[in-house]
């Protein structure tokens, strides 16, 4: 049986299970009772935290829901995001535009909400600036080290064009070493030094060190600066870093670069570029 078909098989078994508009609370019940058979979860809470319609396709909603799961075996609590579709009678995961050969997943995405704009992450332009640019990156990830400087370097020129929005988003699993660069970053911006952010992409460190000592000798070299293992310790450095990952999580960024013009995701990551 080809995908399309499976696809369409499914949805037509989950097609009883909503009524002819979904609401919120229709997904939530759904999923509730999808989940209640599996003997893995004791408890579950189910919200839909968004929902947004589907391009090209008006009778098509993506539904944004957060699953709290305790589990059986050792009472952990898990927490997971993904997307439903539902058009009001059929529900389901996946599903793809046959004339686009396209993922629905990727064509639609989360608005970048305002209160995530903080002043804090403003790195280049003015707050009055015609476009709003964030970037989430990890200076450690071969593409972005290519990407993120040159555009960075663009934007930084035309502070009345682009505000520029920088958050940190190491990727610990496949670069550990990213973590405590990115920590030594924060601190030397809380100490008032300049443009950290782009010559943070000129460090040259291993992915998989786990020496701070290294990382910081690296880190201190290209930047001119004097970081010590204490300052990455500080309150401040863990509460920035921590607000830039919540930030990454409400937006269900999990790749990077990952980046979001004027509070729509940038699939291209060259809208800055046609930007008018």
């Amino acid at each position: 049986m080809s995908l399309m078909l499976k696809l369409l098989a499914i949805t037509l078994v989950l097609s009883s299970i909503l009524r002819a508009e979904a609401s919120n609370q229709d997904v939530e019940n759904f999923l509730k009772k999808m989940f209640a058979s599996n003997q893995n979860i004791k408890s579950l809470n189910v919200k839909v935290t968004n929902v947004t319609e589907v391009q090209g396709h008006d009778d098509w909603y993506a539904y944004y829901v957060e699953l709290d799961a305790l589990l059986v075996k050792d009472k952990r609590q898990v927490v997971q995001k993904m997307v439903w579709f539902s058009d009001g009678k059929v529900i389901t995961k996946e599903i793809f535009d046959i004339e686009k050969v396209r993922d629905m997943n990727e064509l639609v995405s989360l608005p970048f909400e305002d209160k995530n704009y903080k002043k804090e992450n403003l790195i280049y332009g003015n707050t009055n600036a015609k476009h709003k640019v964030a970037i989430f990156s990890d200076p450690l990830c071969p593409f972005c080290k290519t990407f993120v400087p040159e555009a960075l370097e663009y934007m930084k020129s035309r502070p009345n064009e682009f505000a520029v929005y920088y958050y940190h988003f190491p990727l610990e699993s496949l670069h550990p070493a990213s973590v405590e660069l990115v920590k030594a970053a924060v601190a030397l911006e809380l100490q008032g030094k300049k443009d950290v952010i782009l010559n943070l992409y000129k460090v040259k460190v291993d992915p998989k060190e786990k020496s701070n000592d290294k990382i910081l000798a690296e880190f201190n070299k290209v930047m001119g600066s004097n970081i010590k293992m204490f300052d990455l310790l500080s309150k401040e450095v863990g509460q920035h870093l921590k607000s830039d990952l919540a930030i990454a999580d409400s937006m269900m960024v999990n790749g990077t670069p990952t980046m979001f013009f004027d509070g729509v995701l940038d699939r291209t990551k060259m809208k800055y570029k046609e930007a008018k």
